[in-house]
Protein backbone atom coordinates (compact mmCIF):
# COMPACT_ATOMS: atom_id res chain seq x y z
CA UNK A 1 0.00 0.00 0.00
CA UNK A 2 1.50 3.39 -0.99
CA UNK A 3 1.71 6.39 1.33
CA UNK A 4 -1.18 8.18 -0.37
CA UNK A 5 -3.42 5.46 1.02
CA UNK A 6 -1.79 5.33 4.45
CA UNK A 7 -2.33 7.80 7.29
CA UNK A 8 1.10 9.40 6.83
CA UNK A 9 2.10 12.87 5.62
CA UNK A 10 5.21 15.05 5.59
CA UNK A 11 5.22 18.83 5.51
CA UNK A 12 6.63 21.18 2.92
CA UNK A 13 10.33 22.07 3.09
CA UNK A 14 10.11 24.96 0.60
CA UNK A 15 10.77 27.56 3.32
CA UNK A 16 13.96 26.65 5.23
CA UNK A 17 13.93 26.34 9.00
CA UNK A 18 15.17 29.43 10.83
CA UNK A 19 18.65 28.87 12.24
CA UNK A 20 18.24 31.51 14.94
CA UNK A 21 18.20 31.81 18.71
CA UNK A 22 15.37 33.73 20.34
CA UNK A 23 17.72 36.66 20.92
CA UNK A 24 18.72 36.74 17.27
CA UNK A 25 15.04 36.63 16.29
CA UNK A 26 14.42 39.81 18.31
CA UNK A 27 17.57 41.45 16.92
CA UNK A 28 16.34 40.75 13.39
CA UNK A 29 12.87 42.22 14.07
CA UNK A 30 14.36 45.38 15.60
CA UNK A 31 16.89 45.80 12.78
CA UNK A 32 14.23 45.54 10.08
CA UNK A 33 11.21 47.15 11.80
CA UNK A 34 12.57 48.98 14.83
CA UNK A 35 9.89 51.69 14.82
CA UNK A 36 7.01 49.22 14.55
CA UNK A 37 4.99 48.69 17.73
CA UNK A 38 6.18 45.49 19.38
CA UNK A 39 4.29 45.21 22.65
CA UNK A 40 1.14 46.87 23.94
CA UNK A 41 0.04 45.94 27.46
CA UNK A 42 -3.38 47.53 27.88
CA UNK A 43 -3.76 46.91 31.61
CA UNK A 44 -0.30 48.32 32.38
CA UNK A 45 -0.47 51.24 29.94
CA UNK A 46 2.76 50.12 28.26
CA UNK A 47 3.47 50.65 24.57
CA UNK A 48 6.93 49.81 23.17
CA UNK A 49 8.40 49.80 19.68
CA UNK A 50 10.71 46.95 18.69
CA UNK A 51 13.72 49.20 19.32
CA UNK A 52 12.43 50.14 22.79
CA UNK A 53 11.49 46.55 23.59
CA UNK A 54 14.91 45.23 22.55
CA UNK A 55 16.65 47.87 24.68
CA UNK A 56 14.59 46.90 27.75
CA UNK A 57 15.28 43.19 27.15
CA UNK A 58 19.03 43.76 26.92
CA UNK A 59 19.12 45.86 30.09
CA UNK A 60 17.41 43.06 32.02
CA UNK A 61 19.62 40.40 30.39
CA UNK A 62 22.74 42.23 31.51
CA UNK A 63 21.21 42.57 34.98
CA UNK A 64 20.64 38.81 35.14
CA UNK A 65 24.30 38.27 34.25
CA UNK A 66 25.25 40.62 37.09
CA UNK A 67 23.47 38.33 39.56
CA UNK A 68 25.99 35.58 38.87
CA UNK A 69 23.69 33.45 36.74
CA UNK A 70 25.51 31.26 34.24
CA UNK A 71 24.60 29.70 30.90
CA UNK A 72 22.13 26.85 31.42
CA UNK A 73 20.93 28.01 34.85
CA UNK A 74 17.17 27.81 35.33
CA UNK A 75 15.10 30.92 36.05
CA UNK A 76 11.44 30.50 36.95
CA UNK A 77 8.69 32.97 36.00
CA UNK A 78 5.49 32.84 38.05
CA UNK A 79 3.11 35.53 36.98
CA UNK A 80 -0.02 36.28 34.98
CA UNK A 81 0.31 38.14 31.68
CA UNK A 82 2.47 41.21 32.17
CA UNK A 83 5.03 43.08 30.09
CA UNK A 84 7.69 41.85 32.54
CA UNK A 85 6.88 38.26 31.58
CA UNK A 86 7.68 38.91 27.92
CA UNK A 87 10.82 40.90 28.81
CA UNK A 88 11.97 38.00 31.00
CA UNK A 89 11.32 35.51 28.19
CA UNK A 90 13.71 37.30 25.85
CA UNK A 91 16.19 38.45 28.51
CA UNK A 92 16.77 34.94 29.82
CA UNK A 93 17.16 33.67 26.25
CA UNK A 94 19.77 36.32 25.45
CA UNK A 95 21.65 35.56 28.67
CA UNK A 96 21.81 31.83 27.89
CA UNK A 97 19.46 30.92 30.73
CA UNK A 98 16.60 28.40 30.66
CA UNK A 99 13.22 29.93 31.42
CA UNK A 100 10.95 27.75 33.54
CA UNK A 101 7.29 28.60 32.91
CA UNK A 102 5.28 28.13 36.10
CA UNK A 103 1.50 27.89 36.08
CA UNK A 104 -0.05 30.94 37.80
CA UNK A 105 -2.55 28.59 39.46
CA UNK A 106 0.13 26.53 41.23
CA UNK A 107 -0.08 26.25 44.99
CA UNK A 108 2.53 25.29 47.56
CA UNK A 109 3.10 21.62 46.76
CA UNK A 110 3.13 22.16 43.00
CA UNK A 111 5.45 25.15 43.24
CA UNK A 112 7.88 23.33 45.52
CA UNK A 113 7.96 20.36 43.15
CA UNK A 114 8.54 22.49 40.03
CA UNK A 115 11.32 24.64 41.51
CA UNK A 116 13.16 21.63 42.92
CA UNK A 117 12.64 19.35 39.92
CA UNK A 118 14.61 21.63 37.62
CA UNK A 119 16.78 23.25 40.32
CA UNK A 120 15.75 26.87 39.74
CA UNK A 121 18.37 29.35 40.99
CA UNK A 122 16.10 32.35 40.50
CA UNK A 123 12.37 33.00 40.59
CA UNK A 124 10.71 36.08 39.12
CA UNK A 125 7.19 36.42 40.50
CA UNK A 126 4.18 38.68 40.66
CA UNK A 127 3.26 39.70 44.19
CA UNK A 128 -0.35 38.48 43.89
CA UNK A 129 -2.80 37.08 41.35
CA UNK A 130 -6.48 36.50 42.06
CA UNK A 131 -6.66 34.47 45.30
CA UNK A 132 -2.96 33.60 45.25
CA UNK A 133 -0.49 35.57 47.34
CA UNK A 134 2.76 34.54 45.66
CA UNK A 135 5.05 36.33 48.10
CA UNK A 136 3.32 34.72 51.06
CA UNK A 137 3.68 31.27 49.47
CA UNK A 138 7.41 31.74 48.99
CA UNK A 139 7.68 32.91 52.60
CA UNK A 140 5.80 29.78 53.67
CA UNK A 141 8.05 27.43 51.69
CA UNK A 142 11.24 29.34 52.51
CA UNK A 143 10.74 31.24 55.80
CA UNK A 144 14.51 31.82 55.83
CA UNK A 145 14.06 34.49 53.15
CA UNK A 146 13.03 37.12 55.70
CA UNK A 147 16.46 36.82 57.33
CA UNK A 148 18.52 36.71 54.11
CA UNK A 149 19.90 39.49 51.97
CA UNK A 150 18.26 39.68 48.53
CA UNK A 151 19.92 37.15 46.23
CA UNK A 152 21.40 35.15 49.11
CA UNK A 153 18.56 32.79 50.01
CA UNK A 154 19.49 29.50 51.68
CA UNK A 155 16.40 27.35 52.21
CA UNK A 156 15.86 23.81 53.43
CA UNK A 157 12.77 23.18 51.29
CA UNK A 158 14.04 25.06 48.23
CA UNK A 159 17.76 24.24 48.33
CA UNK A 160 18.55 25.48 44.81
CA UNK A 161 16.69 28.80 44.95
CA UNK A 162 18.93 31.79 45.71
CA UNK A 163 17.20 34.81 44.17
CA UNK A 164 13.58 35.95 44.29
CA UNK A 165 12.60 39.07 42.34
CA UNK A 166 9.08 40.45 42.73
CA UNK A 167 7.19 42.42 40.10
CA UNK A 168 5.98 45.13 42.48
CA UNK A 169 6.79 48.66 43.59
CA UNK A 170 8.11 47.44 46.95
CA UNK A 171 10.05 44.30 47.81
CA UNK A 172 9.54 42.40 51.09
CA UNK A 173 12.64 41.41 53.11
CA UNK A 174 14.85 38.99 51.22
CA UNK A 175 13.28 39.80 47.82
CA UNK A 176 14.55 42.21 45.20
CA UNK A 177 12.43 44.29 42.85
CA UNK A 178 12.25 43.25 39.21
CA UNK A 179 12.78 46.88 38.23
CA UNK A 180 16.15 46.89 40.02
CA UNK A 181 17.61 44.01 38.00
CA UNK A 182 18.54 46.13 34.97
CA UNK A 183 20.22 48.87 37.01
CA UNK A 184 22.70 46.40 38.53
CA UNK A 185 24.60 45.76 35.30
CA UNK A 186 28.13 47.09 34.94
CA UNK A 187 30.15 47.49 31.75
CA UNK A 188 31.74 44.11 32.48
CA UNK A 189 28.29 42.50 32.69
CA UNK A 190 27.42 43.95 29.28
CA UNK A 191 30.61 42.51 27.83
CA UNK A 192 29.83 39.12 29.36
CA UNK A 193 26.31 39.28 27.92
CA UNK A 194 27.66 39.85 24.41
CA UNK A 195 30.13 36.99 24.87
CA UNK A 196 27.39 34.62 26.01
CA UNK A 197 25.15 35.56 23.08
CA UNK A 198 27.92 34.65 20.64
CA UNK A 199 28.22 31.18 22.22
CA UNK A 200 24.51 30.31 22.03
CA UNK A 201 23.28 27.76 19.51
CA UNK A 202 19.73 27.23 18.18
CA UNK A 203 19.72 23.69 19.57
CA UNK A 204 20.45 24.85 23.14
CA UNK A 205 17.57 24.32 25.60
CA UNK A 206 15.80 27.60 26.39
CA UNK A 207 12.47 26.75 28.02
CA UNK A 208 10.97 24.19 30.38
CA UNK A 209 7.18 23.86 30.50
CA UNK A 210 5.41 21.60 32.95
CA UNK A 211 2.73 19.57 31.23
CA UNK A 212 -0.66 19.56 32.93
CA UNK A 213 -1.27 15.84 32.83
CA UNK A 214 -4.24 14.32 34.62
CA UNK A 215 -2.18 11.69 36.41
CA UNK A 216 1.19 11.57 38.10
CA UNK A 217 3.52 14.47 38.80
CA UNK A 218 3.97 17.21 36.17
CA UNK A 219 6.73 16.58 33.64
CA UNK A 220 9.11 19.31 32.46
CA UNK A 221 9.04 19.37 28.66
CA UNK A 222 12.37 20.89 27.60
CA UNK A 223 12.34 22.97 24.43
CA UNK A 224 15.17 24.46 22.37
CA UNK A 225 15.45 27.79 20.54
CA UNK A 226 15.04 25.89 17.26
CA UNK A 227 11.91 24.13 18.52
CA UNK A 228 9.94 27.22 19.44
CA UNK A 229 11.38 29.88 17.11
CA UNK A 230 10.36 27.81 14.10
CA UNK A 231 6.99 26.71 15.42
CA UNK A 232 6.01 30.29 16.19
CA UNK A 233 7.19 31.39 12.75
CA UNK A 234 5.30 28.73 10.81
CA UNK A 235 2.03 29.10 12.74
CA UNK A 236 2.07 32.85 12.03
CA UNK A 237 3.15 32.30 8.43
CA UNK A 238 0.15 30.03 7.91
CA UNK A 239 -2.03 33.03 8.85
CA UNK A 240 -0.02 35.21 6.41
CA UNK A 241 1.29 37.48 9.15
CA UNK A 242 3.26 40.59 8.20
CA UNK A 243 4.69 43.50 10.17
CA UNK A 244 1.30 45.19 9.79
CA UNK A 245 -0.59 42.57 11.79
CA UNK A 246 -1.68 43.20 15.36
CA UNK A 247 -2.43 40.15 17.49
CA UNK A 248 -4.68 40.22 20.56
CA UNK A 249 -3.28 37.74 23.12
CA UNK A 250 -5.61 36.71 25.96
CA UNK A 251 -4.05 33.25 26.32
CA UNK A 252 -1.63 32.77 29.25
CA UNK A 253 2.04 33.39 28.61
CA UNK A 254 3.25 30.49 30.72
CA UNK A 255 1.88 28.09 28.10
CA UNK A 256 3.15 27.42 24.55
CA UNK A 257 0.07 29.06 23.08
CA UNK A 258 1.06 32.39 24.61
CA UNK A 259 4.83 32.43 24.62
CA UNK A 260 5.43 30.51 21.37
CA UNK A 261 2.51 30.80 18.98
CA UNK A 262 1.73 34.37 20.04
CA UNK A 263 4.95 36.06 21.21
CA UNK A 264 7.49 34.30 18.99
CA UNK A 265 5.01 34.16 16.12
CA UNK A 266 4.65 37.94 16.25
CA UNK A 267 8.37 38.58 16.70
CA UNK A 268 9.30 36.38 13.75
CA UNK A 269 7.19 38.66 11.51
CA UNK A 270 7.73 41.93 13.45
CA UNK A 271 3.98 42.02 14.16
CA UNK A 272 2.46 43.75 17.20
CA UNK A 273 1.58 41.92 20.42
CA UNK A 274 -1.49 43.26 22.26
CA UNK A 275 -2.19 42.02 25.78
CA UNK A 276 -5.72 43.00 26.87
CA UNK A 277 -5.49 41.98 30.53
CA UNK A 278 -3.44 39.98 33.02
CA UNK A 279 -5.96 37.13 32.75
CA UNK A 280 -8.78 36.30 30.41
CA UNK A 281 -11.85 38.54 30.56
CA UNK A 282 -14.07 38.32 27.48
CA UNK A 283 -15.10 41.97 27.53
CA UNK A 284 -11.54 43.30 27.86
CA UNK A 285 -10.51 41.11 24.90
CA UNK A 286 -13.13 42.55 22.57
CA UNK A 287 -12.46 46.07 23.86
CA UNK A 288 -8.74 45.66 23.07
CA UNK A 289 -9.51 44.31 19.59
CA UNK A 290 -11.67 47.34 18.89
CA UNK A 291 -9.34 49.96 20.42
CA UNK A 292 -6.09 48.63 18.96
CA UNK A 293 -7.61 47.54 15.62
CA UNK A 294 -6.29 44.02 16.04
CA UNK A 295 -6.16 41.90 12.90
CA UNK A 296 -5.83 38.56 14.70
CA UNK A 297 -7.08 36.94 17.90
CA UNK A 298 -5.93 33.79 19.66
CA UNK A 299 -7.81 31.64 22.13
CA UNK A 300 -8.96 28.24 23.24
CA UNK A 301 -12.55 27.32 22.30
CA UNK A 302 -13.88 28.17 25.77
CA UNK A 303 -12.56 31.72 25.36
CA UNK A 304 -14.28 32.22 22.02
CA UNK A 305 -17.47 30.73 23.46
CA UNK A 306 -17.34 33.23 26.34
CA UNK A 307 -16.71 36.14 23.95
CA UNK A 308 -19.57 35.10 21.69
CA UNK A 309 -21.76 34.66 24.77
CA UNK A 310 -21.48 38.32 25.80
CA UNK A 311 -24.91 39.98 25.48
CA UNK A 312 -23.22 43.01 23.86
CA UNK A 313 -20.86 41.10 21.56
CA UNK A 314 -22.30 42.75 18.44
CA UNK A 315 -21.72 46.25 19.85
CA UNK A 316 -17.96 45.88 19.52
CA UNK A 317 -16.37 46.91 16.24
CA UNK A 318 -14.48 43.76 15.25
CA UNK A 319 -14.18 44.68 11.59
CA UNK A 320 -10.37 44.84 11.78
CA UNK A 321 -10.15 41.10 12.56
CA UNK A 322 -9.32 38.71 9.76
CA UNK A 323 -7.47 35.72 11.21
CA UNK A 324 -6.27 33.98 14.36
CA UNK A 325 -5.81 30.60 15.94
CA UNK A 326 -8.19 28.45 17.91
CA UNK A 327 -6.35 25.62 19.68
CA UNK A 328 -5.70 23.96 23.02
CA UNK A 329 -8.70 21.63 22.97
CA UNK A 330 -11.18 20.34 20.37
CA UNK A 331 -13.23 23.11 18.80
CA UNK A 332 -16.98 22.61 18.46
CA UNK A 333 -17.97 23.02 14.82
CA UNK A 334 -20.81 25.41 15.68
CA UNK A 335 -18.42 27.67 17.62
CA UNK A 336 -16.06 27.81 14.65
CA UNK A 337 -18.89 28.90 12.37
CA UNK A 338 -19.91 31.69 14.78
CA UNK A 339 -16.33 32.96 15.06
CA UNK A 340 -16.26 33.34 11.29
CA UNK A 341 -19.71 34.91 11.01
CA UNK A 342 -20.01 37.05 14.16
CA UNK A 343 -16.38 38.00 14.84
CA UNK A 344 -15.36 38.64 11.24
CA UNK A 345 -12.52 36.10 11.45
CA UNK A 346 -12.97 34.72 7.96
CA UNK A 347 -9.36 33.48 7.86
CA UNK A 348 -9.34 31.89 11.33
CA UNK A 349 -7.26 28.74 11.60
CA UNK A 350 -7.37 25.69 13.82
CA UNK A 351 -4.05 24.42 15.15
CA UNK A 352 -3.40 21.14 16.90
CA UNK A 353 -0.43 20.14 19.00
CA UNK A 354 0.94 19.62 22.48
CA UNK A 355 3.59 21.18 24.71
CA UNK A 356 6.04 18.40 23.87
CA UNK A 357 5.92 19.35 20.17
CA UNK A 358 6.51 23.11 20.56
CA UNK A 359 3.39 22.89 20.16
CA UNK A 360 1.75 22.77 16.69
CA UNK A 361 1.92 19.76 14.34
CA UNK A 362 -1.05 20.53 12.09
CA UNK A 363 -2.99 23.64 11.12
CA UNK A 364 -5.77 24.61 8.78
CA UNK A 365 -5.08 27.21 6.12
CA UNK A 366 -7.14 30.36 5.47
CA UNK A 367 -7.50 29.15 1.87
CA UNK A 368 -8.99 25.80 2.92
CA UNK A 369 -12.65 25.12 2.23
CA UNK A 370 -15.03 26.00 5.02
CA UNK A 371 -15.75 22.28 5.45
CA UNK A 372 -12.11 21.50 6.14
CA UNK A 373 -11.67 24.56 8.35
CA UNK A 374 -14.56 23.63 10.62
CA UNK A 375 -14.25 19.86 10.40
CA UNK A 376 -10.54 19.19 10.92
CA UNK A 377 -7.36 20.41 12.61
CA UNK A 378 -5.70 20.86 9.24
CA UNK A 379 -2.79 19.25 7.53
CA UNK A 380 0.81 18.59 8.49
CA UNK A 381 3.04 21.58 9.33
CA UNK A 382 6.20 22.39 7.34
CA UNK A 383 9.27 20.28 8.21
CA UNK A 384 7.12 17.87 10.26
CA UNK A 385 6.03 14.28 9.69
CA UNK A 386 2.80 12.82 11.05
CA UNK A 387 1.24 9.38 11.06
CA UNK A 388 -1.65 7.54 12.65
CA UNK A 389 -0.97 4.07 14.02
CA UNK A 390 -3.01 1.12 15.27
CA UNK A 391 -2.45 -0.83 18.50
CA UNK A 392 0.24 -2.91 16.78
CA UNK A 393 2.16 0.22 15.80
CA UNK A 394 1.30 -0.08 12.10
CA UNK A 395 0.27 2.97 10.08
CA UNK A 396 -3.48 2.83 9.50
CA UNK A 397 -5.17 3.22 6.11
CA UNK A 398 -6.62 6.68 5.44
CA UNK A 399 -9.89 7.15 7.31
CA UNK A 400 -9.10 4.56 9.98
CA UNK A 401 -8.77 5.80 13.56
CA UNK A 402 -5.56 5.34 15.53
CA UNK A 403 -3.02 7.17 17.70
CA UNK A 404 -1.55 10.38 16.30
CA UNK A 405 2.26 10.48 16.19
CA UNK A 406 4.59 13.27 15.02
CA UNK A 407 8.29 13.65 14.26
CA UNK A 408 10.61 16.49 13.26
CA UNK A 409 12.33 19.67 14.49
CA UNK A 410 9.39 20.44 16.81
CA UNK A 411 9.73 17.41 19.11
CA UNK A 412 11.09 18.41 22.53
CA UNK A 413 14.60 17.50 23.63
CA UNK A 414 12.96 15.45 26.40
CA UNK A 415 11.44 15.67 29.86
CA UNK A 416 13.89 17.32 32.24
CA UNK A 417 15.75 14.70 34.31
CA UNK A 418 13.28 12.00 33.21
CA UNK A 419 14.97 9.87 30.55
CA UNK A 420 12.81 6.84 31.31
CA UNK A 421 9.52 8.74 30.93
CA UNK A 422 10.86 10.46 27.81
CA UNK A 423 11.54 7.04 26.26
CA UNK A 424 7.93 6.05 26.92
CA UNK A 425 6.61 8.78 24.59
CA UNK A 426 9.44 9.29 22.06
CA UNK A 427 10.35 6.04 20.34
CA UNK A 428 13.74 5.01 18.98
CA UNK A 429 12.85 6.47 15.56
CA UNK A 430 12.06 9.89 17.03
CA UNK A 431 8.27 9.65 16.82
CA UNK A 432 6.35 11.43 19.58
CA UNK A 433 3.34 9.34 20.63
CA UNK A 434 0.68 11.88 21.61
CA UNK A 435 -2.01 9.69 23.15
CA UNK A 436 -4.58 11.42 20.95
CA UNK A 437 -6.90 9.47 18.68
CA UNK A 438 -7.23 10.76 15.12
CA UNK A 439 -8.14 10.00 11.54
CA UNK A 440 -6.61 11.31 8.30
CA UNK A 441 -8.70 11.74 5.17
CA UNK A 442 -7.65 11.19 1.56
CA UNK A 443 -6.45 14.82 1.27
CA UNK A 444 -4.33 14.64 4.42
CA UNK A 445 -6.68 16.55 6.74
CA UNK A 446 -6.56 15.30 10.33
CA UNK A 447 -9.50 15.03 12.69
CA UNK A 448 -8.87 14.53 16.41
CA UNK A 449 -11.47 12.08 17.64
CA UNK A 450 -10.56 11.79 21.31
CA UNK A 451 -7.97 10.64 23.81
CA UNK A 452 -6.85 7.05 24.20
CA UNK A 453 -7.68 7.35 27.90
CA UNK A 454 -11.02 9.13 27.26
CA UNK A 455 -12.58 6.24 25.41
CA UNK A 456 -15.66 4.82 27.13
CA UNK A 457 -16.21 1.06 26.93
CA UNK A 458 -19.91 0.40 27.58
CA UNK A 459 -21.00 -3.23 27.37
CA UNK A 460 -18.21 -3.99 24.93
CA UNK A 461 -18.96 -0.98 22.70
CA UNK A 462 -16.10 1.50 22.19
CA UNK A 463 -17.59 5.00 22.52
CA UNK A 464 -15.68 8.20 21.75
CA UNK A 465 -17.01 11.20 23.73
CA UNK A 466 -16.13 13.73 21.02
CA UNK A 467 -18.79 12.29 18.70
CA UNK A 468 -21.53 12.75 21.30
CA UNK A 469 -20.24 16.22 22.23
CA UNK A 470 -20.41 17.38 18.62
CA UNK A 471 -24.02 16.21 18.40
CA UNK A 472 -24.96 18.04 21.62
CA UNK A 473 -23.25 21.25 20.45
CA UNK A 474 -25.61 21.31 17.47
CA UNK A 475 -28.70 21.52 19.71
CA UNK A 476 -29.94 25.11 19.90
CA UNK A 477 -30.29 25.44 23.72
CA UNK A 478 -26.83 23.97 24.46
CA UNK A 479 -23.76 26.23 24.70
CA UNK A 480 -21.16 23.66 25.81
CA UNK A 481 -21.10 19.93 26.51
CA UNK A 482 -18.56 17.49 27.91
CA UNK A 483 -19.04 13.72 27.88
CA UNK A 484 -17.17 11.10 29.93
CA UNK A 485 -17.62 7.68 31.47
CA UNK A 486 -18.51 6.68 35.02
CA UNK A 487 -18.46 3.17 36.56
CA UNK A 488 -21.50 0.94 36.06
CA UNK A 489 -22.11 -2.54 37.49
CA UNK A 490 -24.01 -3.85 34.46
CA UNK A 491 -22.14 -2.29 31.52
CA UNK A 492 -18.74 -1.54 33.06
CA UNK A 493 -19.13 2.13 32.19
CA UNK A 494 -22.05 4.46 31.58
CA UNK A 495 -22.14 7.78 29.77
CA UNK A 496 -22.39 11.05 31.64
CA UNK A 497 -22.84 14.50 30.06
CA UNK A 498 -22.20 17.86 31.70
CA UNK A 499 -24.00 20.66 29.89
CA UNK A 500 -23.86 24.46 29.96
CA UNK A 501 -27.04 26.00 28.56
CA UNK A 502 -27.20 29.24 26.61
CA UNK A 503 -28.59 32.24 28.57
CA UNK A 504 -32.35 32.09 28.86
CA UNK A 505 -32.61 28.46 27.75
CA UNK A 506 -33.90 25.57 29.85
CA UNK A 507 -33.75 21.82 29.44
CA UNK A 508 -34.25 18.82 31.66
CA UNK A 509 -32.17 15.66 31.66
CA UNK A 510 -35.06 13.87 29.96
CA UNK A 511 -35.17 16.59 27.30
CA UNK A 512 -31.52 15.93 26.51
CA UNK A 513 -32.11 12.20 26.20
CA UNK A 514 -35.12 12.84 23.96
CA UNK A 515 -32.95 15.02 21.69
CA UNK A 516 -30.50 12.12 21.37
CA UNK A 517 -32.97 9.31 20.80
CA UNK A 518 -33.19 8.38 17.17
CA UNK A 519 -30.36 10.75 16.29
CA UNK A 520 -27.41 8.80 17.73
CA UNK A 521 -27.08 5.11 18.59
CA UNK A 522 -29.01 4.15 21.72
CA UNK A 523 -25.84 3.04 23.53
CA UNK A 524 -24.38 6.55 23.06
CA UNK A 525 -27.27 8.33 24.76
CA UNK A 526 -26.09 9.75 28.13
CA UNK A 527 -27.58 8.00 31.11
CA UNK A 528 -26.57 10.79 33.49
CA UNK A 529 -26.96 14.50 32.69
CA UNK A 530 -25.84 17.37 34.89
CA UNK A 531 -26.38 21.06 34.12
CA UNK A 532 -23.54 23.32 35.25
CA UNK A 533 -22.45 26.94 34.85
CA UNK A 534 -18.86 26.03 33.99
CA UNK A 535 -16.45 23.12 33.72
CA UNK A 536 -13.36 22.48 35.86
CA UNK A 537 -10.37 23.39 33.71
CA UNK A 538 -6.72 24.33 33.72
CA UNK A 539 -5.55 27.93 33.31
CA UNK A 540 -5.03 27.20 29.61
CA UNK A 541 -8.66 26.22 29.11
CA UNK A 542 -8.17 22.47 28.99
CA UNK A 543 -11.22 20.70 30.33
CA UNK A 544 -10.46 18.39 33.28
CA UNK A 545 -12.73 15.43 32.66
CA UNK A 546 -11.08 13.47 35.44
CA UNK A 547 -12.35 16.07 37.93
CA UNK A 548 -15.90 15.80 36.55
CA UNK A 549 -15.71 12.03 36.73
CA UNK A 550 -14.58 12.15 40.38
CA UNK A 551 -17.42 14.52 41.28
CA UNK A 552 -20.02 12.31 39.61
CA UNK A 553 -18.68 9.14 41.24
CA UNK A 554 -19.07 10.90 44.59
CA UNK A 555 -22.52 12.34 43.80
CA UNK A 556 -23.89 9.07 42.43
CA UNK A 557 -22.24 6.95 45.15
CA UNK A 558 -20.41 4.78 42.63
CA UNK A 559 -17.20 4.34 44.63
CA UNK A 560 -17.90 0.70 45.37
CA UNK A 561 -18.15 -0.24 41.69
CA UNK A 562 -14.92 -1.74 40.42
CA UNK A 563 -14.10 -1.37 36.74
CA UNK A 564 -11.08 -2.39 34.73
Amino acid sequence: MDNTKLSYASGSTDVPLLDLTIGQLLDQAAAQHGENEALICCHQDIRWSYDEFKAEVERVAAGLISLGLNKGDRVGIWSPNKAEWVVTQFATAKAGLILVSINPAYRLTELEYALNKVACRMLILADKFKSSDYVEMIQTLAPEITECKPGKLRSDKLPHLEIAAVIASKAPPGFMRFTDIASRATSDDWLRLKAVEKELLPDDPVNIQFTSGTTGTPKGATLSHRNIVNNGFHVAACQKFTCEDRLCIPVPLYHCFGMVLAVLGCTSHAATMVFPDEAFEPESVLAAVERERCTALYGVPTMFIAELGLPNVRRFDLSSLRTGVMAGSPCPIETMKQVIEVMNMGDVTIAYGMTETSPASTQTNPDDSIENRVGSVGRVHPHVEIKIIDEAGQTTPRGVQGEFCTRGYSVMTGYWADEEITAEVIDSDGWMHTGDLATMDTDGYVNITGRLKDMIIRGGENIYPREIEEFLYQQRPIQEAQVFGVPDEKYGEEICAWIVLKPGESLSAEDVKDLCMGQIAHFKVPRYVRFVDEFPMTVTGKIQKFAMREQMIEALDLKSIKTA
